[in-house]
């Protein structure tokens, strides 16, 4: 009997746009209170001293501090601070984003909620910084695979063959070329890191995997120095992928989902996008047999934890 992968089974499918559209912008703002206070049970607590008592003003939904008469509303301090669109359409967008299995494009969901694509652009950028949150500082054990990739730096060859260069020369190449190193965890968690070369990787691994951890790396040279720090299984891919005891599948995964989302879903990743892309896709590997009601749950609720965003608020207004 033939197994039905989980992305085609009914339990992948929890939460739809039709359920998100239908329940009304009460019930979406009733989520996102939930989400910002469960410790209350949606009830709001001052973020500027952390007063429980609060007014609430409910022709503006807004909420007023008994303690320091602060005003503020349920996205305040939190990374949707200053929204514009309605509850409904950022609930949609986070429905919309968590179901593109490859990444969803800035366009795409510009045309699915019908705003400007600087606001599809700009949303989609704050809910990877959300995600990404998750992981941030953690320290991987047990049996970690680590390996490395080349994004970007395109060179186009000349037209006639005559002149073609050898574009594998660093000297033929136009400096933009950047290497995303992976870290994963068996059945944990998947760090990402980008630098100018893979064998950046090795200090990486060595500040991010704890002591007495299984690394499993491919044959490249760099990797050697990890032989010193941990137990180390090495695959030469020149020969196969697997022989039994070491492999990099589960590395190689993560980099199939990036490749997929570069080439077919936003067709080109800008150097300084790129490790916002590969942490999103991490994101996605980890949580890859969650049902999209609770991805859409969990990329909510790291929306509400996290603090206003440094690199996206007024990114427009700064770029111009």
């Amino acid at each position: 009997m033939t197994l039905q992968h989980f992305l085609l089974s009914a339990a992948a499918r929890t939460l739809s746009l039709k359920a998100v559209f239908k329940m009304g912008e009460d019930a979406a703002y009733e989520t996102f209170r939930q989400m910002r206070w469960p410790e209350t049970d949606g009830e709001a607590v001052c973020p500027s001293c952390g007063c429980p008592e609060t007014y609430n003003i409910t022709s503006r939904r807004r909420f007023k501090c008994v303690g320091c008469h602060h005003q503020f509303s349920v996205t305040s301090g939190t990374i949707f601070a200053s929204r514009k669109l309605s509850f409904t359409d950022l609930l949609a967008a986070i429905v919309i984003f968590v179901n593109g299995a490859k990444g969803v494009s800035a366009l795409q969901v510009s045309r699915d909620l019908d705003v400007q694509y600087k606001t599809a652009f700009v949303l989609s950028h704050k809910l990877r910084e959300a995600m990404v949150r998750e992981t941030a500082g953690a320290t991987l054990d047990g049996v970690v695979e680590v390996d490395g990739a080349y994004f970007g730096g395109y060179v186009k060859p000349a037209n006639h063959k005559l002149n073609r260069l050898d574009r594998r020369l660093r000297l033929n190449q136009n400096g933009k070329r950047q290497s995303v190193v992976v870290v994963r965890e068996r059945n944990g968690e998947t760090l990402t890191f980008v630098g100018k070369s893979e064998a950046a990787g090795v200090a990486v691994v060595k500040a991010n995997v704890a002591p007495g951890t299984i690394v499993h790396a491919d044959e490249a040279s760099h990797w050697d120095a990890l032989h010193g720090s941990f137990e180390t299984r090495r695959i030469n891919h020149s020969v196969c992928y697997s022989d039994g005891s070491a492999c990099t599948n589960m590395a190689e995964s993560f980099f199939s989902r990036l490749r997929r989302a570069e080439v077919g879903t936003h067709h080109h990743i800008a150097g300084p996008y790129l490790a916002a892309y590969a942490g999103e896709m991490a994101w996605r590997e980890d949580n890859r047999r969650q049902a999209n009601g609770s991805q859409a749950a969990m990329v909510t609720k790291a929306a509400m934890d996290a603090p206003v965003s440094r690199a996206w608020a007024g990114y427009w207004q700064r770029a111009a």
